[in-house]
């Protein structure tokens, strides 16, 4: 991640709406690709406060009206929408009902975690679209919650009450209980998990898109080599066997985590999900000015896996002092790296980059 500046110099963050050192109101300008703050003229028309830039700019409806994002429109490329919707939120098929109370507020926190992976994903030039861009393979958000509310939401809800995060053909669904920091660490806990993130989960269900958008029907035989044979057993199958007898002993030496034990298209979508986690750290490393690192975006794999191995050690005693869960808690054998490394090398030659 970059460091952005406010136009009056203070250092201003990814997710701020507005520059605590001069009041400032603050938006992505996707002329000049950048956090910074945004002026309104005398007739309401906002500008980018770059000088060098300058261009005239329409906040987001999903910002200017819902405050749950922070990006603008270039106005010159509006045609009368009645909802400006950012290059992000324009993938938004369905939101949480904001007529329930607390729902905005997980939304913004869903949103903030979307925007951080779409950085990552335009930093690697991944390839991705909408039905109207006429996109192979459309991709689309839902975010959704459960029908009744549990008193401990994990658990004891019933088949056709609860929405399932995961993915289909380009949809991916996220259910908003997972922006409840109190339920997400009660799950994390139950079911063993290292990690349990709003980015994680994006990382981890884009994983799965890339594989239908790269993968599938492109390059099958050479995921199988990696992976194993997705079609051998079949999901469903493979599924009932995981939720029935769990990893097998000894999954830590060539599995990134137990769940990517299941099925070859789960251990795929983890594997990339660790390949966005490498990248999106040593990128802060990179643009930080207390460590010399790689530009991710264009370092080798052994440079980039090596870089983000020495972090680790580091980050993980800088939280292990005051008491944090380890940043990178995957130990990376070589064959876990050799999947991250295919994740690599297909992102590098993905086509449209």
């Amino acid at each position: 991640m970059k460091t952005f500046h406010c136009n009056c110099g203070a250092v201003v963050y990814f997710e701020n709406v507005q520059c605590v050192a001069c009041g400032s109101e603050l938006g992505w300008c996707p002329a000049c690709q950048t956090l910074g703050s945004i002026h309104a003229d005398v007739y309401g028309q906002y500008h980018c406060g770059d000088p060098a830039c300058g261009a005239a700019l329409t906040k987001c409806y999903n910002y200017a009206v819902e405050q749950v994002c922070n990006r603008c429109v270039p106005t010159a490329q509006l045609s009368g929408e009645t909802e400006a919707l950012c290059d992000y939120c324009r993938f938004n098929d369905t939101i949480p009902d904001l007529s329930i109370n607390g729902n905005r507020e997980k939304w913004s926190e869903i949103e903030a975690a979307k925007r951080r992976v779409f950085y990552t994903l335009d930093l690697l030039g991944l390839p991705y679209g909408s039905a109207e861009d006429g996109f192979a393979v459309p991709l689309s958000f839902d975010f959704k919650g459960d029908r009744v509310a549990k008193r401990f939401l994990w658990f004891n809800v019933g088949e056709h009450e609860q929405v399932y995060t995961g993915h289909a053909n380009g949809k991916v669904t996220i259910n908003i209980r997972e922006a409840d920091d109190v339920e997400r660490e009660k799950a994390r806990v139950s079911l063993g998990e290292a990690h349990r993130t709003l980015i994680g989960h994006f990382r981890h269900e884009m994983g799965h898109y890339f594989w239908d958008v790269l993968v599938k029907e492109k390059c099958e035989a050479d995921c199988i080599s990696v992976f194993g044979d997705h079609d051998n057993p079949d999901y469903a199958t493979a599924l009932q066997a995981y939720y029935e007898n769990g990893a097998p002993p000894g999954w830590q030496s060539n599995y990134i985590s137990a769940y990517a034990t299941m099925h070859p298209w789960e251990d795929f979508a983890e594997s990339f999900a660790a390949y966005l986690d490498m990248v999106s750290v040593v990128d802060v490393a990179f643009h930080s000015s207390l460590v010399d690192s790689v530009d991710p975006a264009s370092a080798d794999f052994q440079a980039l896996a090596a870089e983000y191995a020495q972090l680790g050690l580091l980050l993980n005693e800088t939280n292990r002092a005051v008491g944090l869960l380890d940043l990178v808690p995957e130990v990376h054998t070589a064959t876990i790296l050799g999947k991250i490394e295919f994740v690599h090398t297909l992102s590098k030659n993905a086509p449209g980059r």
